[in-house]
């Protein structure tokens, strides 16, 4: 890049200036571009300039919808404002008898409601207080305010230590400014963006930012490409990373907003959310239930003012109240809730826990599931799985950092013999005993058996230190070589710690407390041993010998040409590789505790002219149910993906061994997808599974890409970086143990374990949460159309100076009374139904289906049909049975229970498309026979119970009307087993 004049200083609007890639350019030019003064740092008039013009250095929240603005949206709702519509006409009819009877009574208004002229307006407080509790539901919902963006500005370091005028001041991180020389050492957190100047053996934890678990070595005399990856770029540090180890001096490039974990921030700002298959299939039907509703208001109000006159109008403008109450399912929002509570608390026990509900039923339409590699995919643990010495090669088996498993010598083509066996391995494989022993010895991590563990799911094998060093320490004990006992036989006497520019760790042990089966028996008289572990092509230049066996023979150059080679290969595979080798000693050299960083080869270098023992090729091994989960995904006709900040061989290795990906698919990294368009992009994901080296924005352009094709996605994540992408998807899924507070407050659910497996088990609980709802849908809808038609017919069929005044068979009140108890408490029973056997081996539904897809809308109107037919037979005979009684309203009481006694009859058929009720079996979902038993004796309680029958309008059936009921509500269940016996003939006829 061209160095110009400092534009950045130059430009009033910081946010207007070019971006710079920092990592392209060296520590001098970066100081030039931002008129730096590294060795005084800017001074306090600067600073108040910078500030002014770049900002202070914090997150912008970007604001939020207020709570105001959240519930008022609750009321938007077709269905509610239909219902706010007939509450007020119902209120305004109440209010018009009320003033005629005061009328009639020669009455002032205030004479008329004291006397009781003005009837209650209980069907319009009813339905207000339906659209309450209704819009209640839906705030609390949604009032869960975003927090990711507060999560992220918990990264920002508080307090930090610069170089200003002249003298080392300790400022509040949002005081900092492009320009300035900041200090970092170990335990500190990033407070800004910032090329460095200056380091000593500086390590840096990015696993927040970049996904990768491992310790970042930085280095500064790196210019690099432009357009190298996030999580290649050395010589930058980044706002929100942790140092782990060493110091360093940087220049800080950017602030705020104008970080790497600022774009983080943009992002998620930028993310607008998309309703959820559930919301655009629930919209749908409440436009479907409104637009119907509406016209049937119309014929019936217009229509029937023509046909009757003008003085019945208000009558039928009741007999529209009602249909207007019936056509809506004021019981399915609060249902649906419960629903998808329920299967939240399933989702906990298998370890998901969901965060917003409507994900619930959005997993059972997840198409594509991408997933990150480390810790989802694998296990989080860097196990040993191969060793490469002169002699032989040996795979290692075993799970995690538990120190059992095997070591069994191959070849070419496979196994070869019988393992090597630990209590032998000294005198059977001496070269491996050696190579074992140099891993205990050459580590400073600790493993041990956490004996309070009792989760047969979870390894109670920890470690405290490097994942890396866990891994050798766990490749020791398969051999029966225990750390405990090693570091007593042999203590440490000295070291030469790791660096970044040595690449290697060496450590000095005593022998003389070794015992009679020491090393040295196999190494030769030393009173001191050197183990030395590192960069194989590094410590390979150092040694001039390698063992064979039980010696130490010269190394050629076709040794060192053949150790390349298997170094390589082992690389190819995806797996990160240590070589190690030893050296016997005499004495304990005087370099040893004073080592300089860059020894040159000196002759006086203890780390020279050292034995090679052989290469360990380990790697963050798959979860061993993994194979599984993802041969389930597929059988269920979802399609996983994996998207990796891990470097291209590694996650091809580990996606071809679980099945992801096949030998010779594509692996596409950050850079190809950088230069390719959004369209580009799009044909890509249909062909590509494994996606590596990428950064966040990257992976929020895949999940655009991903549902512009018309997918439903879902996305793993456990960084900061993943936040914007987790938003964006359909389904955003964190860690929950390894997860950022900021990825799991962007997410829609949390993986308790980490586990791949386990998303695949929470997309099953929401394939039956989703068939669930279908099923109390199709139910509840079936009585409403009914019932409407029923409300629909009664002016048509009885003659209104035949009924007294009072046209309509259902009050509202006694519509909301079959929509809420008669309707819920089933419907809820039935949202308890368990899993259909093939509920995982069938492709999910086309995500855009409509509510009505698959026979659902045809099931709905064609009983809802039967239910109208069979209501107004039985209404046209109880009419005209009642007139010759005692109580000639009791008709109405009769249409009212034998609707609400049918939808029990319907609630056990419906459970099964194909199966009769005496086939299946009623304990496998007993909540549905106690919740049909309660709600028929709270409908008998309506009947017969005094106080119930003034408040709800009824009257007590005798014997015959009772029995009358309860055969015509037969005649619905025995409709529909009738049709699944037709279908059952059908499809075997054919």
């Amino acid at each position: 890049m061209t160095i110009d004049s400092p534009a950045r200083t130059a430009t009033p609007n910081a946010a207007a200036a070019k971006p710079v890639a920092w990592h392209s350019l060296d520590p001098q030019a970066a100081i030039e571009q931002l008129q730096a003064r590294p060795e005084t740092g800017l001074s306090s008039a600067e600073v108040r300039d910078r500030l002014a013009q770049y900002g202070p250095n914090e997150l912008d929240d970007g604001g939020g919808r207020s709570v105001w603005e959240i519930l008022l949206g609750q009321f938007g709702d077709i269905m509610l404002l239909m219902l706010i519509g007939v509450a007020f006409v119902s209120a305004g009819l109440d209010l018009f008898e009320g003033w005629q009877s005061t009328q009639q009574a020669n009455l002032s208004l205030a004479e008329g409601f004291q006397q009781g002229k003005f009837p209650f307006p209980k069907d319009a407080l009813a339905i207000f207080v339906i659209v309450i509790l209704n819009g209640t539901l839906g705030y609390l919902q949604e009032s869960r305010a975003e927090k990711a963006l507060s999560a992220l500005k918990k990264l920002s370091s508080p307090r930090v230590r610069v170089q200003r005028d002249q003298q080392i001041l300790e400022v509040d991180a949002k005081e900092l400014v492009p320009g300035d020389v900041m200090l970092i050492e170990a335990g500190n957190q990033v407070a800004a963006d910032g090329r460095i100047l200056e380091l000593a053996n500086l390590q840096i934890q990015e696993a927040a930012l970049t996904g990768e678990a491992h310790a970042v070595d930085k280095q500064v005399n790196l210019t690099l490409d432009p357009e190298t990856s996030l999580g290649d770029r050395l010589n930058l540090v980044f706002q929100g990373t942790e140092v782990l180890q060493g110091r360093g001096k940087v220049l800080v490039t950017e602030t705020g907003m104008r970080t790497e974990l600022g774009k983080i921030a943009t992002m998620i700002q930028s993310v607008e959310a998309e309703e959820t298959p559930l919301q655009q299939r629930m919209e749908q039907l409440g436009k479907a239930l409104v637009t119907g509703s509406m016209v049937l208001v119309v014929l019936v109000v217009v229509g029937g003012t023509f046909a009757l006159g003008w003085e019945n109008f208000r009558k039928l403008l009741e007999v529209s109240l009602s249909m207007a109450v019936a056509v809506v399912p004021e019981g399915l929002p609060a249902v649906i809730t419960v629903t998808l509570a329920l299967g939240t608390q399933r989702m906990v026990r298998r370890h998901a826990l969901i965060r917003k509900l409507p994900a619930v039923e959005t997993l059972g339409s997840v198409t594509t599931i991408c997933s990150d590699k480390t810790g989802t995919l694998t296990q989080n643990k860097m196990i040993v799985q191969a060793l490469e010495l002169c002699d032989r090669s040996v795979r290692v088996t075993g799970q995690g950092y538990e120190p059992f498993g095997s070591l069994q010598p191959v070849d070419g083509t496979g196994p070869v013999g019988e393992p090597i066996a630990a209590e032998t391995l000294a005198q059977e494989a001496p070269d491996v005993y050696l190579l074992l022993s140099a891993c205990v010895l050459c580590n400073d991590a600790i493993l041990q058996c956490d004996k309070t563990v009792t989760d047969r799911g979870k390894s109670p094998w920890m470690i405290i230190g490097d994942p890396t060093e866990g891994g050798l320490l766990a490749l020791a004990g398969k051999g029966n070589l225990s750390q405990e006992e090693w570091t007593k036989r042999y203590p440490r006497a000295a070291e030469i710690p790791f660096s970044s520019d040595r690449k290697r760790m060496s450590v000095f042990v005593r022998t003389d407390q070794a015992g009679p089966l020491s090393l040295t028996a196999i190494t030769g008289p030393a009173k001191v041993l050197m183990a030395s572990k590192g960069s194989p092509e590094l410590l390979l230049e150092r040694c001039d010998r390698v063992q064979s066996g039980v010696e130490a023979r010269p190394l050629t150059p076709a040794d060192r040409a053949d150790i390349l080679e298997r170094n390589n290969q082992l690389a190819s595979k995806g797996l990160r590789v240590l070589g190690l080798a030893y050296k016997p000693l005499d004495q304990l050299p005087p370099e040893a505790n004073n080592h300089s960083p860059e020894p040159n080869g000196s002759a006086t270098d203890p780390e020279q002219n050292l034995i090679w023992l052989g290469l360990v090729g380990m790697m963050d091994a798959p979860r061993p149910e993994v194979n599984e989960a993802v041969a389930r995904c597929r059988m269920a006709g979802i399609r996983p993906m994996m998207i990796t900040g891990d470097h291209q061989l590694t996650a091809k290795a580990i996606a071809q061994e679980l099945g992801i990906s096949a030998e010779g698919d594509r692996v596409l990294t950050g850079t190809e997808l950088e230069r390719m368009t959004q369209g580009e992009l799009e044909e890509a994901v249909g062909r590509v599974s494994v996606y590596a080296r990428v950064s966040p924005e990257h992976k929020l352009r895949i999940v655009k890409a991903l549902q512009h094709q018309g997918k439903i996605a879902a996305m793993t994540g456990d960084g900061v970086n993943d936040a914007p992408a987790l938003k964006q998807a359909n389904i955003g899924i964190a860690m929950g143990i390894t997860g950022t507070d900021a990825s799991k407050e962007a997410s829609d659910m949390v993986l308790l374990d980490d586990n791949f497996a386990t998303i695949v088990a929470a997309t099953e609980e929401g394939r039956v949460v989703y068939d669930n709802i279908r099923r109390f849908v199709k139910y509840i809808l079936g009585s409403n159309i009914g019932e409407v038609l029923t409300i629909a017919s009664a002016p048509l069929i009885i003659p209104i100076s035949q009924v007294g005044g009072d046209l309509v068979p259902l009050t509202p009140l006694q519509i909301l009374w079959m929509n809420l108890v008669t309707d819920g408490l089933p419907a809820l029973a039935l949202a308890m139904e368990p899993a259909s056997p093939d509920v995982m081996q069938r492709p999910p539904h086309a995500p855009h289906e409509g509510i009505f897809a698959r026979g659902l809308g045809a099931y709905m109107v064609r009983i809802g049909i039967v239910f109208a037919v069979v209501t107004i037979v039985l209404m046209v005979w109880s009419y005209n049975y009642a007139q010759g009684t005692d109580h000639p309203e009791s008709w109405k009481t009769m249409v009212f229970t034998s609707l609400c006694i049918a939808q029990m009859g319907h609630a056990l058929a419906v459970r099964s498309d194909t199966k009769l009720i005496v086939e299946m079996n009623m304990f496998s979902n007993p909540y549905v026979l106690w919740s049909v038993t309660l709600t028929t004796l709270l409908q008998l309680a309506l009947v017969y119970l005094p106080p119930l029958q003034s408040f709800f309008g009824t009257s007590a059936l005798d014997f015959t009307e009772l029995l009358v009921c309860l055969g015509f509500s037969a005649l619905i269940v025995v409709w529909i087993e009738g049709e699944k016996l037709f279908l059952r003939w059908f499809w075997n006829k054919r």
